[in-house]
């Protein structure tokens, strides 16, 4: 009897994984962040001579930088980490009221945001971003719009640490067109891994795709982000954020370590949505009139028990783990004027 390939590579990796342990590859420099921005984003010359670096650039056109502002919509719905569970994306944009049971946008003119965190914890990675950059398409043509945020696993995953990608993770993007698996950068990498590896890695197609997004966003009076927002933040400049972070995944450019792997980071900040202290709420009223918004919504924070809201309804906590890995189960954001609804199934 003939052993199934995609089943006997499904196997090595699950090995390799186990045997790899809690980091991936010897680029992981901590439990928790990924490698430093010194580490992932070397120039050309310098990646050249260390076969552990990331990829350099290809040859592709530079894209342009997300626009960080939009104009308020009639309705705007918000929704957070996917983690790899396309069932639990298909319900969330069902209960948004962006797609019919086949898949198609039927929002028309509604505008959509989802907070980040398509990567990592489950094998539909690949199934999320497909739909939702078709969706995209679909809800322009419309009237309407769905913008992706990255959160932190896309950076992380561009970064090169790839401990929570799971086995069908790396099999859904083993053999990518522009990809050369002979790449002698991606030698310390396992053969079975070195496909999304340099997949993700700047410069890479896929990391191309992260770079048409934003890591901030603004939309009418409310601003939505992964992790959240700080009055530093608003002082360096969310178009500057975004457009560093965005040269980055294009492989035109180095990140810095504050909007990697900082604790403060867009992506990687919770202080709001840990049941903040009046005075972390304080702070946040000092960034919104920064901004100026209204109100935050963030993600990355898991709330099982369902969205979370604090400071008087200054921000708003949308990842309520709705990943199988979680065993969650979908919930959305509504946002209509001044009318902030959270949406539930039956």
């Amino acid at each position: 009897m003939r052993e199934d390939p995609r089943r006997a590579t499904r196997t090595a990796l699950c090995g390799a994984i186990l045997a790899l342990g809690t980091c991936s590859f010897a680029a992981c420099d901590s439990a928790r962040r990924p490698p430093s921005a010194q580490q992932v984003a070397r120039p050309a010359a310098v990646a050249e001579q260390n076969p552990a670096s990331p990829p350099a650039a290809t040859a592709a056109p530079a894209a342009a930088p997300t626009t960080t502002r939009l104009p308020a919509p009639a309705r705007l719905v918000a929704l957070g980490d996917l983690h790899g569970d396309f069932e639990a994306t298909r319900v969330a944009l069902r209960l948004a009221g962006a797609i019919d049971p086949q898949d198609k946008w039927i929002g028309k003119e509604l505008v959509v945001v989802q907070t980040g965190d398509q990567l990592d914890r489950g094998d539909g990675e690949r199934k999320i971003l497909e739909l939702l950059e078709r969706l995209q398409t679909e809800a322009r043509a419309a009237g309407g719009a769905l913008h992706v945020l990255n959160g932190n696993h896309e950076l992380m995953n561009a970064a090169g640490d790839l401990r929570y990608v799971t086995a069908g993770g790396f099999l859904d993007f083993e053999r990518e067109p522009g990809v050369d698996l002979a790449d002698p950068r991606a030698a310390r990498v396992p053969e079975p891994m070195r496909g999304r590896w340099l997949a993700f890695a700047p410069g890479g197609p896929w990391a191309r795709k992260l770079a048409t997004r934003p890591v901030v966003l603004v939309v009418g009076e409310t601003v939505f982000t992964h992790g959240g927002l700080l009055p530093q933040h608003v002082r360096r400049g969310l178009d500057t954020i975004n457009d560093e972070v965005q040269r980055w995944l294009r492989g035109d450019g180095e990140i810095s370590p504050e909007l990697l792997q900082d604790d403060e980071s867009p992506v990687w900040v919770r202080r709001y949505c840990l049941e903040p202290k009046p005075a972390e709420c304080d702070v946040l009223r000092e960034t919104l009139a920064a901004v100026p918004a209204k109100r935050l919504v963030v993600g990355h924070t898991v709330h099982k028990e369902g969205v979370f809201s604090a400071c008087d309804g200054a921000v708003w906590c949308i990842d309520v783990g709705m990943a199988a890995y979680y065993g969650g189960h979908p919930e959305a954001l509504e946002i209509v004027g001044d009318k902030v609804t959270v949406l539930r199934e039956p």
